[in-house]
Formats: structure tokens, C-alpha cells, sequence
């Protein structure tokens, strides 16, 4: 496990911490922004949590287990992927966390995920996660201009 290799990305929302620990938890959110995915979890520590859909044609269904989850405030949990082209076991999964905080009448959405394999897919990840925050900000900024 190469736990130093890490991608971090942030992103200010124009929402309530409450709006976006949601867009974290509802599955019909989630399917909103994470292509199509559907997840599933009970949101407690030590339960599973799973990401199920198709990419490009193939189906998949991603897992891990939920490590901390402080309400509005923390999401984390071990994460892997088929689409990794790895065994499936321990040191292949990856620490995916979400920290939410609130500064005024923004909320800051920090997402780290750790054990990657090189510079490259540390890049690759940040990318990812930069796409994903900035659907989640569209989607909620959005929302909130509707209902003003």
C-alpha cells in the first residue's frame, strides 16, 4: 500500500453543508453527478457501501466499506474498483474522504483519496474528483436559484 500518493481537490459551494452532505447520501443524487451510478449503503461505520452502472458498455459494481461518517461534516470509506485491473483485496483499495466544512454562505467540499500508484493517476484522480465537485456545485447552485 502506498498510502503518500494522494489526490486533493476543493471546491466552495454556494449551498448549506446540509445541501451538500445530502448530495453525498441520496443515491438519486449521487446518480446525478457520478455517471450514472447508483449507490448504496447503509451510512453507518462498518457497513457496506457499493457503486453499481455501466461504463462505456461494461457493467460494474464498485465497493468498500464506510471507515467515519460525521454528519455534514465527514464521509470516508475504502473504495475499489474492477476498473482498477486489480485483485481484489486490501491493499488495492483506496481511502475515498469527504470533508465538509462551512465558511459564511459557502460550504468547502474537500475530497482526498489516497493509495494511488503513481504521479499519473494521482493527476488522473484529481481530474476525476475536480469533475465530480464541480457537477455537485452546478447541481446545488442551480437548485438554490429555483428556490428564490
Amino acid at each position: 500500500m502506498n498510502r503518500e500518493l494522494i489526490a486533493t481537490t476543493s471546491i466552495s459551494i454556494y449551498a448549506s453543508p446540509s445541501a451538500v452532505w445530502k448530495a453525498l447520501i441520496d443515491p438519486d443524487l449521487v446518480k446525478q453527478y457520478m455517471h450514472g451510478t447508483i449507490v448504496n449503503s447503509a451510512w453507518k461505520v462498518g457497513s457496506p457501501i457499493t457503486f453499481t452502472g455501466e461504463w462505456e458498455g461494461k457493467p460494474y459494481e464498485d465497493k468498500g466499506t464506510i471507515l467515519e461518517i460525521i454528519p455534514e461534516r465527514v464521509l470516508s470509506f475504502s473504495f475499489w474498483s474492477p476498473l482498477f485491473g486489480t485483485e481484489d483485496f486490501e491493499d488495492n483499495y483506496t481511502i475515498v474522504t469527504y470533508h465538509v466544512s462551512e465558511y459564511d454562505d459557502e460550504t468547502t467540499l474537500t475530497i482526498t483519496q489516497d493509495n494511488l500508484e503513481s504521479d499519473e493517476k494521482v493527476i488522473a484522480a484529481e481530474e476525476n474528483w475536480m469533475k465530480v465537485g464541480r457537477k455537485i456545485k452546478n447541481m446545488l447552485e442551480e437548485q438554490s436559484k429555483h428556490v428564490l
